[in-house]
């Protein structure tokens, strides 16, 4: 697993420790909104998506008579709402089913390997990668599949890896009462790849760690388990 060389630690919310990138400095945990975001409807906000990006190809110099062309600014604009930003209305957040842990289990469960993609807020290109969760239960445990949909609905939405972990982890912490938690993700990020430095080598390790996982011991022991 390669790790980013220039990771420094900085004092986070509620006591917990964020390792941040260098390159980013993350302003909140929470993603940038406006107050009436959720005021339009989907349909409307697809429609008026599909004319603006109608507009940036017509921009472009794209035949948007072409067959092939034709309908993508609706596409694109269904994309949008529909997929690819769909993480950003909280109506779509998973209800997080939890039992109670009736077989008294008190060790790490780690689920690994979760699908990232994701989009960066800075260029809109993909940000693809791999998360690993862990928690330690304190009496209730949470369904995998809802582990998988945390994941997801946080990716759907323009971001930045550092808030992306750190949500990640905050949305566990909440939906089991805890505070032992373990985020990582490691991802690639197009806007590196496919623009500026086009280095197609390299990936971006973030973690968010609290609790329990906060000492050497535990830390190490989900460290090993991810790279089994």
């Amino acid at each position: 697993m390669k790790v980013l060389e220039h990771l420094h630690e900085v004092n986070g919310l509620n006591g917990h420790k964020k390792e941040l990138s260098e390159e980013h400095i993350l302003y909140s945990v929470d993603t940038p909104l406006r107050e009436d975001a959720f005021l339009m409807d989907d349909e409307t906000k697809i429609e008026l998506i599909s004319q603006h990006f109608s507009q940036i190809m017509q921009l472009l110099g794209l035949d948007l008579e072409d067959d092939s062309l034709r309908d993508t600014p609706l596409r694109v604009a269904k994309m949008y709402v529909k997929e690819m930003f769909s993480g950003l209305n909280p109506a779509n957040n998973p209800v997080a089913t939890v039992f109670k842990n009736s077989y008294k289990y008190g060790q790490m469960l780690v689920e690994k390997n979760i699908a990232v993609f994701s989009n960066c807020e800075h260029h809109f290109v993909p940000i693809v990668g791999k998360a690993h969760v862990a928690y330690i239960s304190k009496g209730e445990v949470i369904g995998l599949s809802k582990l998988h949909r945390i994941v997801q609905y946080y990716t759907q939405r323009p971001q930045v890896q550092e808030r992306l972990t750190i949500q990640i982890a905050r949305a566990i912490e909440e939906a089991l009462g805890i505070t032992d938690v373990a985020v990582l993700i490691e991802a690639h990020h197009h806007c590196v790849s496919a623009r500026g430095i086009r280095d197609a080598g390299g990936s971006t390790v973030t973690t968010e760690y609290s609790g329990q996982f906060l000492q050497d011991k535990t830390k190490n022991e989900f460290l090993k388990y991810i790279t089994l």
